[in-house]
């Protein structure tokens, strides 16, 4: 006799209503960051792909192609910084903290995460006020400010911030096997 295998959806948490929009719209930020970032690595490729295939194969070369390349990968970058953190796909050294009792372990990595969060906010601040110094600077071949290289990493470090306060307060994401290690 053969058996079907039928899968199950788990049930989601209960979240009262006051608590369920923030992450709503945290995912939401999640969706667009995701689109943005893989709109970042496609002109990235496309543009240093081009770039590659013009000088060697024909002698010729596009001016903007290295600041847009170079602009490209830096938002990829920083962007995929936050949705790291939202896995917990970032290295860490957790030799000390895996000798810990359960609550032990909850309540550094909450720790860590506040104290992460606090830092995250800070290189946001400094971004954006590098941001605001910088804005009216052109780049050398495109006509656009060299501030765009830093905005990235204000909005890296603001969503990043915001995963850390949602570990702080639900609690590091669960471990899975076969991560970084």
């Amino acid at each position: 006799m053969e058996t079907e295998a039928v899968e199950h959806a788990l049930p989601l948490p209960a979240v009262s209503a006051p608590t369920a929009w923030p992450l709503r719209l945290l995912r939401v930020a999640d969706r667009a960051l995701t689109a943005v970032l893989v709109a970042a690595v496609a002109t990235m490729v496309a543009v240093v792909s081009a770039q590659v295939a013009l000088r060697y194969g024909f002698n010729r070369s596009i001016d903007w192609a290295d600041e847009v390349g170079r602009l490209a990968f830096v938002w990829s970058i920083f962007l995929a910084i936050p949705l790291g953190v939202r896995d917990g796909a970032h290295i860490g050294i957790d030799l000390l903290v895996d000798k810990l009792p359960a609550t032990g372990q909850s309540l550094l990595r909450r720790a860590g995460a506040a104290l992460g969060a606090a830092m995250m906010g800070a290189i946001c601040w400094a971004a954006i006020r590098t941001c605001l110094e910088q804005w009216d600077e052109l780049m050398s071949t495109v006509d656009i400010s060299v501030a765009w290289f830093i905005v990235p990493v204000a909005v890296g470090a603001l969503f990043s911030a915001f995963h850390l306060l949602h570990v702080v307060v639900a609690g590091p994401p669960v471990k899975r096997a076969g991560g970084a290690e």
